[in-house]
C-alpha cells in the first residue's frame, strides 16, 4: 500500500517517514505528487482538524492519506495552545514567536505540567479511515534547552526520557513521541 502525508510540515514528514519507514510500500510527500493544498484547520479539536487535512489531499490521490493534527496542552493554561498551538504566537507564524509567548503566558506559574497530544488519520480510498491517538506528558521549562526538534520542543521537559524534546535526538524523541503513539496505535488497527 502506498501512503500520502498530508502536511506542508518538513519537520511532521520526515518524523512520521522515519517512524513509519518499511510499513508501506512507499511513502509520499505532497510535493513528491505536486499537491498543493493547505486547507484551514476550522474544527474546535484534534480529530476534526486531521479529518479536514485528510479529506482535502483524498481529492487529488488514490492513494492512502494520512493526516494529523497536534498541540501542546498545559494545565495551568486551560489545555491552551491546544488546537491553536502552531499559531498561537500570531501571524506569521513562528516556533519562535509561540515559544516567547508560552513563556510569558507561563511566567511565574508554578504547576507547569503539559502534554504533547496527537490524532492521526489514515484515510483510505473510498472513505474508510482509521484513527489514532497518543499522548506524551511532561512539563514547560524557564527557558530552551537543546536544539533539536521543532515547535516547543526545546521547552518540553519529557518525563520519560528525562529531558526536553530540543535536547534529544529523533530516536529518542520518536521512541516515546505524542505522534510515535498515535501512529502505534494506527498500526495495531491495521
Amino acid at each position: 500500500m502506498e501512503l500520502v502525508i498530508a502536511s506542508n510540515n518538513k519537520h511532521k514528514v520526515r518524523e512520521i517517514s522515519e517512524i513509519l519507514a518499511g510499513k508501506f510500500d512507499r511513502i509520499y510527500s505532497l510535493s513528491e505528487l505536486n499537491i498543493h493544498v493547505d486547507p484551514e484547520e476550522t474544527a474546535p479539536d484534534f480529530l476534526g482538524n486531521a479529518m479536514i487535512k485528510a479529506e482535502a489531499v483524498a481529492v487529488f490521490t488514490d492513494k492512502a492519506v494520512i493526516a494529523d493534527d497536534s498541540g501542546l496542552e498545559v494545565d495551568a493554561l486551560g489545555g491552551a495552545p491546544g488546537v491553536f498551538s502552531a499559531r498561537y504566537g500570531g501571524e506569521p507564524c513562528s516556533d519562535d514567536r509561540n515559544n516567547e509567548k508560552l513563556l510569558r503566558e507561563m511566567s511565574g506559574v508554578q504547576d507547569r505540567k503539559a502534554r504533547f497530544v496527537t490524532t492521526m488519520v489514515l484515510r483510505f480510498p473510498g472513505g474508510k479511515t482509521l484513527v489514532g491517538v497518543g499522548d506524551v506528558k511532561g512539563e514547560i521549562l524557564l527557558e530552551k534547552r537543546g536544539k533539536n526538534g521543532f515547535g516547543y520542543d526545546p521547552l518540553f521537559y519529557s518525563y520519560e526520557l528525562k529531558k526536553t524534546f530540543g535536547e534529544a535526538s529523533e530516536e529518542e524523541k520518536n521512541s516515546v513521541s505524542h505522534r510515535s503513539r498515535a501512529l502505534q496505535e494506527l498500526l495495531t488497527k491495521l
